[in-house]
Formats: C-alpha cells, sequence, structure tokens
C-alpha cells in the first residue's frame, strides 16, 4: 500500500511539473514572439515612411513618450468620460457655442494660453456635429463621372487635441463616399501625449473602419514637411489630399477635387476655405461668390487676394475652377504621382513655414496650375499662434523662405531682402538639389510668372516714379515716413519716424507712376475737400480709381494731394506722430526726397 500510493504521489508531482513546465513554456513563447511582433510593429510604424534621419540600428527606437501600463478598459473608461462631457446638438450647424460655468471658463482660458483654442468648449461639442452647407447652389446640381480616381487623406499631427483630431477623421469619414475615399493616413509627428498613443491605437481599432484609417509614427519630430512627405510615402491611393488636423469638412467636398483632377492631373486643388472660430467654434463662411484666392507678399508670407476680373470672365462659371497664384498650404489636392514629378517638398527645409509659396511657384512655373475649387468647402480652425515649439529656436519660416527666394524667384528676390536683410547672411543649407530640379524640369522664370500668373501683383521699385525711404531733411534728426508696425489688413494714419541707416519694410513708399503714394497693398489718402483746413493721410487698400489716392510729386519736392490741392506737412509733428495733410506753402517740413528716383519730377 505505501509503495503504490508513494508511485502515485511521484507521479502526480510529475504531471504538475510537466503541465507547469508547459504552461511556462507557452507563456515565454507567446512573450517573445509578443515582444518581437511588437517590436517590428513599431520599426514598421516609425520607418518605413521616413527618409531622413536614417532608420536606427537598435531593435527598437527611444520615444520620449514611454508607454503606459494602461487597459483596454482604462481606455474604455477614458473615451466613455469623454462622451460623458459632450452636449448633445452643442454647435450643430456651425453654431457659436459659450461656457457658462466659472471654473470652466478659467480653465478654457488657461489652456487657451497652451493650445491656442477654445479646448474646454471643444470637449463638450460632439465629434460628429453637423456644419452648414455653405456651397454655391449650383453645386448642388453637379454631376460627377463613375470612375472618379480614389483619394488617401494626409493628416499631420503633434500634439493635437483628441476632440479636434477626432471631429476632423470623423468629419472626414461621414462626408466622403467609402468608394472614393481610400483611406485617411493619420501621421504623428513624434507626439507625447499619453491619449495620442495607447488611448488613439484602442479607439481606432474599436469605433473607426480598419481599412479606412491608417496610423503612422515617426520616430523623432520631423516638422510639417517631412512629416507630409512620410504620408505622401505611406498613401495608396490615386490623388492625396492634404488636411490639418483642426478641419471640418462640408457635404459632397471630395467629388469636386477628384473630378478637376480626373480632368486635368496636373492641377493642384484647394477648396474654399471656411473659419472655425478658435474662441466659440462657430463654422463662419463667406458668400459662395465672395471667396478668394491666395497671394504673397513681398516679405514672405502668404496673403489673401480678392479674384481678379478678368479671372471671373475666364473661368466662365461662378462655380468653375478658379486660377490662384498661391496656397495657403494647409489643405490641397494633387494627383499622388504628379506630386512626386513635380518635385514634392524641398526636404531641406525645417519644421514649417515657405513651403506653401515655394510649392506654388514651382508648380506654376513647371508647367502646372493651382485652381480654387467653390464647390469644395473646408471648415478650419485658425490658431492665433503656433501652439508647439520650433527646434533650436530658428526663424524656421524665414530661412525656408530664403530657400525659396534663391530657387525660384530670380532677380525679384531682391524685393524679398529688402524685408528681410537679416536672412543674406544666414546658412540657409544646400540648394543645388532644387536649382538642378529646376533646370531638369525646363521650369519658366519669375517674370514669367508675374507677367502671366500674378500680373496685378505691385512691384514696388518697376514702374514707379520713385521708391525707398521719403526723407524730410530739415527735421532733426531726418523724418522718413513710416509705418509705425501698423497691420496692413487695417487701415492707418501715415506717420514719421527717424530714418533707419538701412531701407527696412516699414519705411518703404514707392511713387507709382499712376500718382499712387504706396505701399505693396495700401495707398496714401486723403480727402478731397479744398478748404484750409488740416487732414490726416491714411493708408487704406488701393482701389486703382485714384480720385482721393492721387499725388504729384514737384521739382520743390512737395508732395501735393491732386483732389484737395494740399500738401503733406510734418511741421511741428514728432516721432511716431501722424503727418498733415495742410494747404501748400514755402515751409522746408513740406520738401520730401525719395531715395531712388527713376523719372526726375519736371514741375
Amino acid at each position: 500500500m505505501f509503495s503504490m500510493f508513494g508511485h502515485r504521489r511521484r507521479r502526480k508531482w510529475a504531471s504538475k511539473l510537466l503541465f507547469a513546465g508547459l504552461f511556462f513554456g507557452i507563456v515565454i513563447l507567446w512573450l517573445s514572439t509578443r515582444s518581437s511582433s511588437s517590436v517590428e510593429q513599431k520599426v514598421i510604424i516609425r520607418e518605413k515612411y521616413v527618409q531622413a534621419p536614417p532608420a536606427p540600428t537598435q531593435s527598437d527606437v527611444p520615444l520620449r513618450y514611454e508607454q503606459s501600463a494602461l487597459t483596454d478598459q482604462d481606455y474604455e473608461a477614458m473615451i466613455a468620460q469623454d462622451e460623458a462631457r459632450i452636449i448633445p446638438g452643442l454647435g450643430d450647424e456651425g453654431a457659436a457655442c459659450e461656457l457658462e460655468d466659472p471654473e470652466e471658463l478659467a480653465l478654457a482660458e488657461k489652456l487657451m494660453a497652451k493650445e491656442a483654442f477654445n479646448i474646454v468648449l471643444s470637449n463638450k461639442i460632439s465629434l460628429t456635429r453637423t456644419v452648414p452647407d455653405a456651397r454655391h447652389p449650383m453645386c448642388k446640381n453637379q454631376r460627377f463621372s463613375n470612375n472618379l480616381p480614389s483619394a488617401s487623406v494626409v493628416i499631420i499631427f503633434t500634439n493635437e487635441a483628441w476632440s479636434t483630431l477626432m471631429r476632423t477623421v470623423h468629419s472626414v469619414l461621414n462626408h466622403s463616399p467609402p468608394h472614393l475615399l481610400k483611406e485617411i493616413v493619420l501621421v504623428d509627428d513624434f507626439s507625447d501625449r499619453e491619449e495620442l498613443h495607447g488611448k488613439l491605437e484602442y479607439y481606432l481599432r474599436t469605433r473607426l473602419p480598419a481599412d479606412k484609417v491608417k496610423l503612422v509614427r515617426l520616430p523623432e519630430r520631423s516638422g510639417l514637411i517631412r512629416a507630409r512627405l512620410a504620408g505622401a510615402r505611406a498613401a495608396s491611393a490615386d490623388v492625396l489630399i492634404f488636411l490639418d488636423s483642426h478641419c471640418e469638412v462640408v457635404v459632397q467636398w471630395l467629388e469636386p477635387l477628384l473630378q478637376r483632377i480626373k480632368e486635368s492631373r496636373t492641377s493642384v486643388l484647394i477648396p474654399i476655405i471656411d473659419v472655425i472660430s478658435e474662441k466659440n467654434f462657430e463654422y463662419s463662411h463667406v458668400h459662395s461668390e465672395n471667396f478668394e484666392v491666395g497671394g504673397f507678399t513681398w516679405s514672405g508670407h502668404f496673403t489673401w487676394i480678392h479674384v481678379p476680373e478678368e479671372e471671373k470672365i475666364r473661368r466662365g462659371s461662378a462655380i468653375g475652377a478658379t486660377r490662384s497664384p498661391t496656397m495657403a498650404g494647409g489643405l490641397f489636392a494633387i494627383d499622388r504621382n504628379y506630386f512626386w514629378e513635380v518635385g514634392s517638398y524641398d526636404e531641406q527645409m525645417d519644421v514649417w513655414g515657405g513651403e506653401n509659396l515655394e510649392m506654388s511657384f514651382r508648380v506654376w512655373m513647371c508647367g502646372g496650375s493651382l485652381e480654387v475649387m467653390p464647390c469644395s468647402r473646408v471648415g478650419h480652425i485658425f490658431r492665433p499662434f503656433h501652439p508647439y515649439t520650433f527646434p533650436g529656436g530658428k526663424d524656421t519660416h524665414g530661412i525656408n523662405t530664403a530657400r525659396v527666394v534663391e530657387v525660384w524667384m530670380d532677380d525679384y528676390k531682391r524685393l524679398f531682402y529688402m524685408h528681410r536683410n537679416d536672412l543674406q547672411t544666414v546658412d540657409i543649407g544646400d540648394i543645388s538639389a532644387r536649382r538642378k530640379f529646376r533646370e531638369k524640369m525646363k521650369c519658366k522664370s519669375f517674370k514669367w510668372f508675374l507677367d502671366n500668373v500674378y500680373p496685378s501683383k505691385y512691384i514696388p521699385d518697376e514702374d514707379v516714379i520713385a521708391y525707398g525711404r521719403v526723407r524730410n531733411e530739415a527735421s532733426t534728426p531726418n523724418f522718413c515716413f513710416d509705418n509705425l508696425n501698423h497691420d496692413s489688413d487695417s487701415n492707418y494714419n501715415l506717420g514719421i519716424y527717424g530714418c533707419h541707416n538701412t531701407l527696412e519694410t516699414n519705411q518703404l513708399y514707392s511713387l507709382s507712376k499712376k500718382g499712387e503714394l504706396r505701399r505693396e497693398f495700401n495707398c496714401v489718402q486723403a480727402p478731397a475737400t479744398k478748404s484750409l483746413s488740416v487732414e490726416k493721410a491714411t493708408l487704406v487698400p488701393c482701389h486703382d480709381l485714384l480720385g482721393n489716392q492721387e499725388w504729384e510729386w514737384n521739382k520743390r519736392g512737395q508732395l501735393k494731394h491732386k483732389a484737395s490741392g494740399k500738401c503733406i506737412d510734418i511741421e511741428n509733428v514728432h516721432s511716431e506722430e501722424d503727418v498733415k495733410v495742410a494747404p501748400c506753402s514755402d515751409s522746408k517740413f513740406q520738401i520730401f526726397q525719395f531715395e531712388h528716383v527713376l523719372i526726375p519730377p519736371t514741375s
């Protein structure tokens, strides 16, 4: 009996040991497989679509974000908490909304300084809210081809707020025909917020169609330009559509873009961009016939301009493709193969800035076109500042733009350096590859661009009588006309300030052959009254009608207002004060000299 019990006991223990060994073996095998596939997945996600910098040699890529120990149950609870904050109907149809709770208002104001928009309010608005259909009535009767090309929507983000990012994704999914929207490619430019890691991956896995949303993570902060290139490499549809991570699209936004690219594969297309308020999330839109197209400033910035009358005639219809000299750059569609053929992006540009003008000039000068599609509308939050930092604190916009002017603007780069003299000696990196590309593509000159694409662009040192600093030598120190740092988007009075040693943008004025005393977009205007009263001279948008904006510079050096017969006068005017428009006299304080005179006065 004892030996039988001992034998059974040994066999029982042997069975337990065998079972335990098998169990731990399976666990170890599972963990090793899981670890291997996890590392493999991370490398694919982080390295497959990135060319610069080169792939690391280690088996894994160190992140500033450290993997959390949160579980799926934790993420589900977080999402449930998000959903509990939402107030049904709030902000529907793009309506403005407000916070009422004092604590929430205080928190919103605090976070506004960090996020550049009202994140507390955004979190209360549905991710699938409705927005108004602001399209032209004619758009609703449009017919599209049955075999339109497919689209990949590429959305770049870095530490974007959860609600605005997800609202963008849901908006695209809800307003895009599934057979045309092949995929949304989300490119994470090295975010370190927990919710944009495990929570995001869980949300995509459990809430969104797996075949429609692709997530690409970059191994280090790469900036908008390189992140978009990574997204373009990951995309597989016929057409690339780039959107910012805080947008909401309007019904039937996609079809007009795809239809036009089907008709003209070298057309780069821009939707009408409506404004979503960063404060109350109101969806504002201009009248469907009053939208604007893109221009630029000689200081290297994008600006909006009115559609020229000749372009309204050329396009043939209020909803026809409308040529645009430049684009803002955040939202556009392009044939995927043509994107690479026409030079994609300048990969040596850092982070953000200048890439939109570079692409605009390059597309036009190398045989393509930029067009606004009036029947495609997308809302966008225009944040008042960038909520992220720029590596090394560099002026990336300025340096990138200097690369643009050196490659594409030929002799007209002189006008950029008039505004940014500080960049003439800055290292902008190697631009030889971009110059070779321009030569290989036999791209046209920048003068061709100005003559044929943007003929209304004012050139301050061409077709003028005189330009530069406008100096009164009787004043001590010498005073020059100065915009006194006023924003060119608003009206302001002409002022004076001590003349700078070199020409600075705020003291650059021209007298056109038409008699406009002007800056790039604004002209000096005065009341047409012929009384003895003293008036102000105001800078307002040039209207090309002369009248109260017409001036004459005579041999004495007086700037005489043709409509009133009065002269600009600075007697008893101090630095940073406004000039006067007073009856003409022999006063030496009415005598002004231009820095550069092309046509000397004859009377």
